[in-house]
């Protein structure tokens, strides 16, 4: 048995345990995700999805893999860029989440230019040089290994291929940082008790936040899995960054 440890949110827990813990969390919330993402964000995670989909480059007849990809969000705009010579997958580790994502786009006439893949970022089930595009939004901080997880996403990168990291981070101001801890510490956990019926999954969703890479270690990681040109923006003041990185 594995005996290292890793961070799920603020506790400790062994290496093979977490993938099982964070499922747990996932199940749980999987029916009222969307509805809990509007609250928590106030819609504002709208516009932060638009400009992930502004900086993809994605066109007609492109290759687009969406992990994390939940209740499709973001898979259903690519569907509209690739058009029906391109292809997008929706990629979950979360059998719940990835269900609830494709009723969805069913009933949005999402059609073939799509699939479903069950599948762990960490070691992801496609060949080499695969996608013009890969997007993780809101999924990276969830990851076990994160430097697995962007090796892998690399590797099934066509050369000259962008991958997107949309992901909570950290505040630039203080002032904000504060306010920030106080409205997830204090009032996400009672929102989630009252519309989701589970204070305990968005209280590790904030630590979980807090215990992610900052932007500049974020960048390092990127660069260090393969990608060049990584930069990124932050967005509502640092509590949201996109990095986009490009594999030559």
């Amino acid at each position: 048995m594995d005996k290292r440890t890793t961070d799920f949110g603020y506790e400790k827990v062994a290496v093979d345990e977490k993938a099982a813990r964070v499922a747990d969390v996932f199940h749980s919330v999987a029916a009222r995700y969307d509805v809990m993402n509007d609250l928590m964000s106030f819609g504002i995670h709208r516009l932060w999805k638009q400009l992930a989909l502004e900086r993809s480059g994605v066109r007609q007849g492109h290759s687009v893999l969406d992990i994390a990809g939940g209740t499709g969000d973001l898979t259903r705009q690519f569907a509209k860029r690739v058009g029906p010579k391109g292809r997008v997958i929706l990629a979950d580790i979360n059998e719940s989440m990835l269900r609830v994502g494709r009723d969805k786009l069913i009933d949005h006439g999402v059609g073939d230019n799509v699939k479903y893949v069950q599948a762990n970022a960490e070691s992801l089930p496609f060949p080499d040089n695969s996608f013009h595009c890969i997007t993780i939004a809101f999924g990276l901080r969830n990851v076990t290994d994160k430097d697995a997880a962007l090796r892998s996403m690399t590797r099934v990168l066509k050369p000259g291929g962008r991958l997107l990291v949309l992901e909570f981070s950290k505040p630039v101001n203080g002032l904000l940082s504060k306010a920030y801890d106080q409205y997830s510490f204090r009032l996400l956990p009672q929102m989630g008790r009252l519309v989701a019926n589970d204070a305990d999954s968005y209280r590790y969703l904030a630590e979980s936040i807090r215990m992610h890479p900052d932007q500049e270690t974020l960048k390092t990681m990127m660069q260090a899995a393969g990608l060049e040109r990584v930069e990124y923006t932050n967005m509502t003041g640092g509590i949201v960054a996109l990095h986009r990185g490009i594999k030559l």
